[in-house]
């Protein structure tokens, strides 16, 4: 089966009825021993979202949102790959899929889309466009769940390769944060036919020892990044790499649970001054936190870690024309020329000014104009 199918999302009323019902019997424990978030999400501040989750939250507004764009299904190696595929008005619009991360979704894109398939509407140039495709990976959104292993990097690459092809786009770019960014740098190495250059705001990099003696400033400050990772902000992959079924059982069962496993790295990886809401509404989130629930795939997208996280950083040279935008609340930091070891033709380098790992997500325009700007320099 190598058709595409349109999908119009209509989730039953009993659906949300059961998710509110599962909230009103959550059984709350007690508060953290702190004043922060340094034990996890505090206990008032998943309150106050679960509560308006129950109580204000319109998911029908978001699957108006996402059916509006144009949502597809099409089989890949047996298992349905869900996408997004919104096509510019410009007639020298080039193709280009954008791929999202953990625990991210084809909703950290939706106020990127417009700007990017139409730029003219926007404020920008028609020689900017690109008709954008947006897949869900494999066990997340509304994409299949594998039910076998080997849905590593490496095999997405090669799906998101055939997915262009049956779009008929024979000449493509392809841009990713966090998995994402992993996912396109990936691609960059196996060159599938089409791929014309890559562009990531999650630059992977291959540091050395020696490259760990150099005591510059940036240097130090990826080092610094890389330990606070490790110390605090490490113990989701840890689990989710080794045990994703029994993290999945919580997370499939109880809304709050999910919540609070996603609320938490919204403070910790967005550019905020104290909490996620700086950076993110309550609407925004809670659509992301949607595409989790209602397909219950709290193990499967936690899978992926188990699949690949021993793949990071280990990706073939990437010849291709590749490009990277650091934002100052990434997770990690890389210096260029550990970067480049990877990407061996380094085109595009650039440090945005704000937002964090999901750079689209939060900072919409400025993802927009790093796109635009990289991959001016590959058309």
């Amino acid at each position: 089966m190598t058709d595409i199918r349109p999908l119009t999302l209509a989730i039953p009323d009993t659906q949300i009825e059961d998710l509110h019902r599962r909230i009103a019997m959550t059984r709350w424990p007690e508060a953290e021993t702190v004043d922060d978030w340094s034990q996890g999400t505090p206990l008032k501040a998943l309150k106050a979202l679960v509560a308006y989750w129950a109580d204000g939250y319109d998911w029908r507004r978001c699957e108006a949102r996402l059916n509006g764009f144009g949502q597809y299904l099409t089989q890949i190696d047996g298992l349905d790959i869900h996408f997004l595929h919104v096509r510019s008005p410009h007639s020298k619009a080039v193709p280009l899929i954008l791929t999202h991360g953990w625990p991210g979704s084809v909703i950290e894109f939706m106020e990127a889309i417009g700007p990017l398939t139409d730029p003219v509407a926007h404020g920008g140039k028609a020689e900017d466009a690109f008709h954008v495709v947006v897949p869900s990976l494999p066990g997340y959104g509304f994409s299949g769940k594998p039910v076998e292993a080997g849905w590593g990097v490496e095999k997405i690459g090669q799906a998101w390769a055939e997915l262009m092809r049956r779009l008929g786009y024979s000449r493509w770019f392809a841009q990713g944060g966090d998995w994402g960014a992993i996912i396109t740098t990936t691609m960059g190495g196996q060159a599938p036919e089409g791929l014309a250059g890559i562009h990531t705001n999650m630059p992977v990099a291959r540091p050395t020892r020696e490259d760990y003696a150099d005591t510059s400033p940036e240097v130090a400050e990826a080092k610094a990044a890389g330990e606070k990772y490790k110390t605090f902000d490490s113990g989701y992959s840890a689990i989710q790499s080794t045990r994703p079924q029994t993290i999945g059982y919580a997370l499939v069962d109880s809304p709050v649970a999910l919540a609070g496993w996603i609320y938490e790295k919204m403070w910790s990886w967005t550019d905020n001054q104290g909490s996620p809401l700086d950076a993110l509404s309550m609407d925004a989130i809670l659509d992301n936190v949607m595409l989790y629930w209602l397909p219950a795939n709290g193990a499967s997208a936690a899978r992926l870690y188990w699949e690949s996280f021993g793949a990071i950083g280990k990706s073939g040279p990437v010849l291709l024309p590749a490009g990277v935008s650091t934002f100052p609340r990434e997770i990690t930091k890389a210096p260029r020329k550990w970067a480049e070891r990877i990407l061996q033709n380094l085109v595009y380098w650039n440090d945005a000014p704000r937002g964090g790992h999901f750079a689209a997500w939060e900072q919409p325009q400025i993802f927009v104009e790093e796109v635009r700007k990289c991959f001016a320099l590959m058309r």
